[in-house]
């Protein structure tokens, strides 16, 4: 379970984070044209690319369901708000270039006008008639929709009459639909895609809240137009400082308990989703309230438990159930708010939070549980609240940076049929000794190695 209990600055991808303790800067090319910018990924950045090549690992999506007059969601409308954004935080409009596995790069070319911008924001964006889990589940388990020369991708969808939202090429509205200035509301899904490796979730989200800012703004699409136009003409129309640079840390543990994996099976994922009315929900926050603890740190005991019930005391009871959780990193490192225009870049760290695996029989249930959710929620604010959690975080991303870099070296190998296993380890297992003896004697030698104990008699 992810939860977000707590930020890392984002510097020009033209300069060096400040709060670094491993260089990446940009790339120093003198024949490289004006438009043209490169920076090598961080650790983490790497640690988060390479598995994803081969099938789109960790590659994150946002679905928001939402009702708007269809005015507020043509096609141009919707493009003119995403060209906005992607100029804003040029990451999104960025590409992956592999030039050695410590040194892959993004690589943004500005776009040269107004015009070249939205046509890059259309040919990221499609608009579909599909419902939302037609949308979530080819994403999840067909085709990758990105790759490393499509960092993000938008989808608007609707099933609704009159919803204005053909597939390109963009078609007339009947006359019987809603018609543009009316107040008639429409049910749309948007899907919000991006790699894991550009930003974590909390950009996700703030990416959300940007969107829809300026997408229901009263502005109307000549006024938007004029907002991306001067958008372009801070950042892209002139020779430097045009992409947002960041290094980040974040730190990855794993524990004993884990689902089975069967490998070589077709990807199925699923995503059931309930909602709780108002009234519970307020109920349950007030009762969470009542004991000291947040709906997070009750989710915690709540696994723990589930996990406890369905597992029993089997082989492995004996041993701590560790769940990680995603930790924001953001609010921790200040940096100059010149080099920080975009809040597109990967903040994260993980953090344990350890209960028992095993449910005791006998005793009152619900005050074990609150007992587990208070400690859950003690080691999330002892995480967050470390004095080390910066430097530890910084010295997973490169553990993982070195990790992912041998990983994505012998995938390469495999994909090209030009892998060789390593040699096995050494593995001794047959130990004899002795010396030599007079005529008449014997030694009796009793040992134990690798794990069995040996007998071995002298006799001359």
């Amino acid at each position: 379970m992810a939860t977000y209990t707590e930020h890392l600055p984002s510097p020009t991808l033209s300069d060096v984070s400040a709060h670094s303790d491993q260089e990446y800067p940009p790339v120093q090319e003198s024949d490289l044209p004006a438009r043209h910018h490169e920076r090598r990924l961080g650790d983490t950045e790497a640690s988060y690319f390479l598995p994803s090549r081969e099938s789109g690992v960790n590659d994150m999506y946002l679905h928001l369901g939402f009702n708007a007059p269809t005015q507020y969601v043509r096609r141009s409308r919707v493009r003119l708000v995403w060209a906005i954004l992607r100029v804003r935080h040029p990451l999104l409009a960025s590409r992956v270039q592999v030039h050695d596995y410590d040194d892959i790069r993004f690589v943004y070319i500005a776009p040269a006008s107004v015009e070249e911008a939205l046509n890059d924001a259309d040919r990221n964006l499609e608009t579909r008639s599909a419902v939302k889990d037609e949308l979530i589940d080819p994403y999840l388990n067909g085709p990758r929709t990105l790759s490393a020369d499509r960092l993000s991708f938008l989808i608007i969808s609707s099933v609704d009459e009159g919803s204005s939202l053909p597939s390109p090429p963009s078609t007339p509205i009947p006359s019987t639909t809603a018609p543009h200035g009316t107040n008639a509301s429409v049910n749309y899904d948007i899907l919000i895609c991006a790699t894991h490796f550009l930003g974590d979730g909390m950009a996700l989200h703030q990416f959300a809240n940007d969107f829809f800012s300026l997408l229901g703004s009263s502005k109307d699409e000549k006024e938007l137009e004029g907002v991306l136009r001067t958008e372009w003409e801070t950042r892209c129309n002139k020779s430097d400082d045009l992409i947002t640079r960041f290094t980040t840390s974040r730190r990855l543990i794993k524990g004993g308990h884990t689902f089975p994996r069967r490998s070589g099976q077709p990807r199925r994922t699923i995503v059931p989703t309930i909602s709780i009315d108002a009234e519970r929900t307020k109920k349950m926050l007030k009762t969470c309230k009542a004991h000291g603890v947040s709906i997070s740190s009750a989710y915690f005991a709540l696994c723990n438990i589930a996990w406890a019930r369905n597992h029993g005391f089997e082989v492995g009871s004996s041993l701590r159930k560790m769940m990680y959780s995603a930790l924001n990193l953001r609010p921790n490192l200040n940096a100059n708010k010149a080099l920080n225009d975009s809040y597109w870049y990967l903040a994260i760290g993980y953090f344990n939070v350890v209960l028992p695996s095993f449910f005791p029989k006998n005793g009152d249930v619900t005050r074990t549980f609150w007992h587990r959710a208070r400690s859950a929620k003690e080691q999330s604010t002892s995480a967050a609240k470390s004095p080390m959690l910066i430097p530890r975080s910084r010295q997973m991303a490169r553990e993982r940076g070195v990790r992912a870099r041998a990983w994505g070296k012998e995938d390469d190998e495999k994909a090209r049929g030009v892998w060789v296993p390593p040699p096995p380890k050494p593995a001794l297992h047959t130990l004899t000794t002795g010396s030599r003896q007079r005529a008449g004697g014997m030694l009796l030698f009793g040992y134990t190695f690798v794990g069995k104990l040996w007998i071995s008699p002298r006799v001359r």
